[in-house]
């Protein structure tokens, strides 16, 4: 079963934020606001620290866009604090890092591998009334790009705010949208 259009499952967590320390989380914070979700497998490895500095260094354009970035690995917020104290990349973050040590939240969107207690790479883009409207799973050796999920966050949001209105591929803010009717089946 797909989780797109779901509600967001509920949970309660401990989270590790630069400026803020430590604090917890719950779904009621993922509601009100866009909220992209982020799970990457372990603290302290190679793929994930490239990963979470490109979010990082597209945050605040997240951020103009009213999305909250929440970054998820079964590591503990402690474990989130000392790898952004001693890594050059990681100290670059400035949104949340949420630990999950007990994979409740991971198991809750489908991404823990449950023979290696670590998660997928697994991206959820959640509407301000706690829907999940983008899900993309990758396989841990592959890396995503912040600026194709930058875009995929402003089409969703036009879709969003422009009700009968669809998004082509590699659409940009700005270009031409499409509006489904019989008329443009077979014309594209």
């Amino acid at each position: 079963m797909s989780l797109i259009n779901t509600q967001v499952q509920p949970f309660k967590t401990q989270a590790f934020q630069e400026g803020k320390g430590f604090f917890e989380v719950t779904d009621a914070n993922l509601k009100g606001k866009w909220a992209l979700v982020v799970f990457y497998p372990a603290d302290f490895t190679f793929v994930c620290p490239t990963e979470l500095e490109d979010l990082a260094d597209k945050y605040d354009e997240f951020k103009k866009l009213g999305v909250e970035i929440y970054s998820v690995s079964t590591d503990t917020h402690f474990a989130h604090k000392a790898w952004h104290d001693t890594s050059d990349a990681i100290k670059k973050v400035k949104y949340v890092m949420l630990g999950d040590p007990t994979g409740a939240i991971t198991r809750n969107f489908d991404v823990m591998i449950e023979e290696e207690g670590l998660a997928l790479r697994g991206s959820f883009l959640i509407n301000p009334d706690g829907q999940i409207k983008l899900c993309e799973i990758h396989d841990n050796g592959i890396g995503r790009d912040a600026s194709e999920m930058l875009r995929k966050v402003k089409a969703a949001q036009y879709v969003a705010s422009h009700p009968g209105e669809v998004c082509p591929a590699k659409w940009k803010e700005g270009e031409k949208t499409l509006k489904p009717s019989l008329d443009l089946v077979g014309k594209i």
